[in-house]
């Protein structure tokens, strides 16, 4: 049984014993079972609908397709999976049935027995088609660049010339000439090199030489017969495939008959053990990791704990939360190219919710991405231009710019609103059509030069720091391996110092023996001088006496010089042992602290957010350094979840099986970034803290009755003093007469 995918056979060929990806044979698959029951339980493989009643079986399949050795037909790229390779030859078959019909004819008598490499034929194909203009083609005149078709090649003696039909904006022919090759251009072909590559693997049969299929020889009339030079080789080939086929065939046959008299001896029971032992399927051991799905709980699995569940408290509607952290997203990483002041995504989301017309978060990332639009002097530009408008945008006009561009994409769904925002009310959008717009403005962004430049510049500084990165790591290498060696050749040295300690030992032992606790010498000490020397005179032994103790203070000496060096080597070398070590330690943390800055550097020059992995369900997880959360998107990218809490992200860790490919890989980028994740987590955790103790303070209000407020005490000593003063004072005949001063008083007053 051979795959068929959409109608069309799609050949996918492996590397593996037994499959022979050189005669270009499809892999055959397993047939359905014959007897199978309706309501019978089995195993399908997703993508070849095989059945598998036994569940090893149907795992050790599984895992085959899962093995990158399978080989694309029509690309001939390798290194893939089965179904990866599935996917390859659809889109190349797909590419191949877009190759031009009028060249068909042309490149395939250029192909039919071609002795070339697969590079060197399609140079040659595309050189010969550029040369010799083929009928049907669309070119453009040299003089006025007008565009025509070539209708009739004339061949000449001298020069080629061509009937020409000069085409209208409706691709119809208006008028004929004939031209001079000279006069015609012909811009570029109009299929790329690996779309001809693939057209060349699908329309062969073989590659030494190419040999076009025989359908395809016989509808577009190419000969079949190989060149005089070429049957030889063909005929050699084909001989040698022949008498392949014989001994294979012959080992077969022979097999067959050894087998059938090794039967014959047996005795019946001893053939039903056998068949019994074939028959019975032989249980391999797993290796993980494998497919999630696959995954079955064990015995020696870990305690995992319960997943979280992800908050989901969006002011967005929830099928717009993946726009939302798009654009949040874009703005964020370019906002120095587009001049913006950076912002969370929370400001951001109450932005878009807020009913206010001119919120300046709204007006400023608005205008920013239109400016970017307007300096790339693409068509948005074109579309200013030819309203006059000013190339300045403000806060009073930002709207007519905004409408101007949704004029020019001309979008239904988007261009209902241009009524409502003309009038001043896009404030009154709903969540989701303001997205849609800046989705809208995000795309064209990311289209223009300006854009493009930047990326480009953050590649190239990317690809620096990583050859960096990558140099001082081959560095470090390099110096631990000769740091090795030194050490290795250092303990070599050593043996060979003992090697000779050890031969020359005796005369140490000698010299040693000379010498006792107390520091004398045998051969001169005292008493042993006083009994040689017994009968001789007193002048004499008393000179030898004397040096007898002058020798044994000179061998003293000489042996103390020999110790104190020793022991000071000694010392030094611990010093220096302590204080290489220290800077080890030392460089080992630089090392690692400079690791940790070109990381940073790299991850500094955005070039594209990817999500951390996916677990078993195919749920994507993405972080972001600027905002602290782990957000979680569901496979069908229609539900939004996030985790804001330390004890969330353990518990997540907790819970993933290292056994998954798809959990696995998550697990360990979630280790690899937890010492940068756990910290937003946290900062996040306490900002909201302190912002719910900020408004429970200003809602808060107390009960007390505020006292007046008191006198100075400057103030009640004067009023004192004034009290005492005005007791001196009398009043008389509406006067208040006082130290010799008389004062107009109102009646009211010392009534």
């Amino acid at each position: 049984m051979i795959l068929r995918l959409v109608g069309s056979r799609l050949n996918v060929f492996g590397r593996k014993t037994g499959v022979n990806s050189e005669t270009r044979k499809p892999f055959p698959l397993v047939e359905p079972p014959s007897d199978l029951e309706p309501n019978e339980h089995v195993f399908q493989v997703r993508f070849t609908k095989e059945i598998f009643r036994d569940y090893q079986e149907y795992l050790r399949r599984i895992n085959l397709y899962r093995q990158r050795v399978w080989t694309c037909k029509v690309t001939g790229k390798t290194n893939f999976t089965y179904e990866e390779a599935l996917v390859s030859e659809q889109r190349a078959a797909e590419k191949v049935q877009q190759f031009p019909k009028e060249l068909m004819a042309p490149v395939l008598h250029i192909i039919q027995f071609s002795t070339l490499k697969l590079e060197d034929l399609v140079k040659s194909i595309c050189t010969k088609l550029q040369e010799h203009l083929i009928e049907g083609l669309e070119v453009h005149g040299r003089k006025d660049n007008h565009p025509c078709k070539i209708l009739k090649v004339l061949e000449d003696f001298e020069k080629v010339q061509y009937e020409v039909g000069w085409l209208d904006n409706d691709k119809k022919v208006t008028g004929s000439s004939v031209v001079h090759a000279d006069d015609l251009i012909w811009k570029k072909l109009p299929f790329t090199r690996n779309v001809l590559k693939s057209f060349i693997r699908e329309s062969t049969s073989r590659s030494f030489p190419w040999v076009v299929h025989d359908k395809l020889s016989k509808k577009h009339g190419i000969s079949t017969e190989p060149p005089e030079e070429l049957r030889d080789k063909l005929s050699i080939q084909d001989g040698r495939r022949q008498r392949k086929s014989k001994e294979a065939s012959k080992i077969a046959s022979t097999g067959k008959r050894k087998k059938l008299e090794t039967e014959n001896s047996e005795g019946l029971t001893m053939r039903k053990k056998a068949r019994k032992e074939i028959e019975k399927p032989k249980e391999e051991p797993i290796r993980y990791p494998i497919d999630d799905l696959l995954v079955q709980p064990g015995a020696d699995d870990p305690v995992f704990t319960d997943r979280p569940s992800p908050s989901r408290d969006f002011g967005v509607p929830m099928d717009c939360v993946g726009d939302l952290l798009m654009v949040w997203d874009f703005l964020s990483s370019f906002a120095r190219l587009l001049n913006l002041w950076p912002f969370s995504l929370e400001d951001f989301e109450n932005s878009i919710c807020h009913k206010d017309n001119n919120l300046i978060l709204i007006v400023e990332s608005h205008s920013a991405v239109l400016r970017l639009l307007m300096k790339d002097r693409g068509g948005y530009f074109m579309v200013i231009q030819g309203k006059k408008r000013k190339p300045k945008i403000s806060l009073m006009n930002w709207t007519d710019y905004l409408c101007d561009f949704l004029e020019m994409e001309d979008i239904p769904e988007l261009s209902t609103h241009i009524g409502t925002i003309k009038r001043g009310h896009y404030g009154l959008l709903d969540p989701q059509a303001k997205l849609s717009i800046f989705r809208e403005l995000v795309d064209q962004a990311l289209a223009t030069n300006v854009v493009r430049e930047q990326l480009d510049k953050y590649i190239e500084q990317h690809q620096a720091l990583a050859a960096t990165k990558r140099g001082e790591a081959l560095e470090e290498a390099r110096k631990r391996r000769e740091e090795k060696e030194f050490l290795k050749a250092d303990s070599d040295n050593k043996g060979v110092l003992q090697g000779h300690t050890l031969e020359n030992g005796g005369d140490n032992l000698n010299m040693s023996e000379k010498v006792d606790s107390n520091g004398t010498v045998g051969d001169f000490s005292i008493k042993e001088d006083q009994k040689a020397n017994h009968g001789s005179e007193k002048s004499k032994s008393h000179h030898v006496n004397m040096t007898s103790r002058k020798d044994k203070k000179n061998l003293k000496l000489i042996l103390q010089g020999m110790q104190e060096p020793s022991s000071m080597e000694g010392h030094r070398n611990v010093l220096q042992r302590k204080k290489d070590k220290e800077n080890k330690a030392q460089g080992k943390k630089s090392r690692e602290q400079r690791k940790e800055h070109l990381e940073r550097q790299m991850e500094k020059h955005f070039i594209r957010s990817n999500p951390l992995g996916k677990d078993r369900n195919y749920n994507r997880y993405w972080f972001f350094q600027s905002d602290g959360r782990v957000f979680v998107e569901s496979s069908d990218s229609k539900l939004w979840g996030y985790y804001y809490t330390k004890e969330e992200l353990d518990a997540l860790m907790g819970s993933l099986n290292c056994k998954g490919e798809r959990e696995r890989a998550l697990k360990k980028q979630l280790e690899k970034y937890y010492d940068r994740i756990c910290p937003a987590l946290q900062k996040r955790s306490r900002d909201i803290a302190q912002k719910i103790a900020l408004e429970e303070a200003v809602l808060r209000r107390s009960t007390r009755v505020r006292a007046p407020p008191r006198d100075s005490p400057a103030l009640a000593f004067l009023r004192t003093l004034w009290s005492l003063e005005l007791k001196k004072a009398r009043v008389y005949d509406g006067f208040l007469i006082w130290n010799g001063f008389y004062f107009d008083l109102e009646p009211s007053y010392y009534k």
